[in-house]
């Protein structure tokens, strides 16, 4: 069992940054594979980025890659989402979610554990 809570969301202008982070609780934590996603008004929820156990794997959503990068702590069993470049278009509630998994996967059924949100929303 994981748990999650989700800090650091906030209102930013376009072109901006801000750092989301994550933090875990729960024994499994550091075999976890942890994904950041998120849900826009009207939207589904979306796949952002991911990230396999060790740190040593990651994944991103092509809308993102360049922009966003994704890490984690096993040791403060935290996982963070660093946000730069912000667009208006990244407006949106951004979960942490955990899967028990070996490879980072995108679709958000894949993943069992959920945090509560934190929105994110950028101005133009």
């Amino acid at each position: 069992q994981v748990q999650l809570v989700e800090s650091g969301g906030g209102l930013v202008q376009a072109g901006g940054s801000l750092r989301l982070s994550c933090a875990a609780s729960g024994r499994t934590f550091s075999t976890t594979v942890m994904g950041w996603f998120r849900q826009a008004p009207g939207k589904e929820r979306e796949f952002v980025a991911g990230i396999n156990w060790s740190g040593g794997g990651t994944r991103y959503a092509d809308s993102v890659k360049g922009r966003f990068a994704i890490s984690r702590d096993n040791a403060k069993r935290t996982v963070y989402l660093q946000m730069n470049s912000l667009k208006p278009e990244d407006t949106a509630v951004y979960y942490c979610a955990g899967a028990n998994t070996n490879a980072v996967l995108t679709p958000f059924s894949q993943y069992g554990y959920w945090g509560q949100g934190t929105q994110v929303t950028v101005s133009s």
